[in-house]
């Protein structure tokens, strides 16, 4: 079978198949979709305009200030402040650095349940 008879069979289907029941179905089709994108542009218009405006005060815990990684004296691994490790040491028991290194000079390791050490 050549290409010129495949392109007549393929042309043979589409004006038997579409004839003007193709044709009604079009006009269906794009009547539902002018509905639907018409729907869908009133929804947009009635979305809430976004404000922003300043947060209340208290709304954002404060960084402890001791520094900017905190180990405990009786483990040895250190945590960012906001860690869930870091949150249950003990006030007393919290030793705090400010770089990585001098907390692993001071003998500790990173947390590997802490993201981005």
């Amino acid at each position: 079978m050549s290409i010129q008879d495949w392109w007549l069979k393929i042309k043979v289907f589409i004006e038997d198949g579409i004839g003007q029941w193709g044709i009604a179905l079009l006009v269906l089709l794009t009547g539902i979709a002018s509905f639907g994108l018409g729907r869908l542009s009133a929804l947009e218009d009635a979305r809430p305009v976004v404000s922003i405006g300043q947060a209340a005060a208290g709304a954002v815990p404060a960084l402890p200030e001791g520094g900017q990684f905190v180990a405990s004296r009786t483990g040895d691994v250190y945590y960012f402040p906001w860690c869930a490790g870091a949150l249950k040491i003990a006030q007393k028991d919290q030793v705090w650095f400010n770089s990585e290194a001098a907390a692993q000079k001071a003998g500790y390791r990173a947390a590997k349940n802490c993201k981005g050490l």
